[in-house]
């Protein structure tokens, strides 16, 4: 009867005896590998391709190894070659594949009227003209040219802007552009909070 068919039902303890018997005192060689992991091959070296990313949960900005096949993310790793995270990634950026696999996540613009109970799909164009109208209403109502006593102001304290720390330096920047022309003078960026 071999180790691993023996009366050892506890997995540690038929790990440990085996690594004695190898001589492997680390207990990380080959004779702590049972059948099942023999069996297996790991999803990256199944993958059709590997496309460099980076996190998108952070402005820590961590290189990421993308694995596709068939044209679907299987595997997300650190990527080793990143001179920032050297092939770490934290728990989010390890889970970053559930966020563009999970079954859950929305892909349609939902819209749920002003007092509605239901939420309805809206197409793209529609959504981004709402917000837009929106905006250009907010401002035009809440735009204040001077103070009380003359002064210039140019502003509105009816917007407010806040960018994100998955933005880049550039998509911050143009954020931080159009709430300036726009006259808000409540821009922040997540990072910073």
């Amino acid at each position: 009867m071999g180790l691993r068919e023996t009366f050892l039902p506890w997995p540690v303890l038929r790990q440990a005896i085996a690594s004695v018997r190898a001589g492997d005192r680390s207990g990380r060689g080959a004779a702590v590998r049972s059948r099942a992991t023999d069996r297996l091959t790991p999803r990256t070296e199944t993958a059709d391709r590997v496309v460099g990313s980076v996190c998108p949960y952070c402005a820590v900005g961590c290189g990421q190894l993308v694995y596709v096949k068939d044209e679907q993310v299987v595997q997300i790793e650190g990527d080793p070659a990143s001179p920032v995270s050297r092939g770490r990634l934290c728990p989010k950026g390890a889970a970053t594949k559930q966020l563009v696999t999970n079954p859950l996540r929305e892909t349609k613009v939902r819209y749920r009227r002003p007092y509605g109970k239901d939420w309805e799909d809206l197409d793209l164009g529609t959504a981004m003209e709402m917000i837009a109208d929106r905006v250009i209403a907010t401002r035009r109502e809440t735009f204040v040219e001077n103070d009380d006593r003359g002064r210039r102001l140019r502003r509105t304290m009816g917007i407010a802007m806040l960018g994100g720390a998955t933005l880049d330096n550039e998509e911050n920047y143009l954020i931080k552009k159009l709430g300036t022309a726009l006259g808000a003078v409540q821009i922040e960026n997540q990072a910073r909070i």
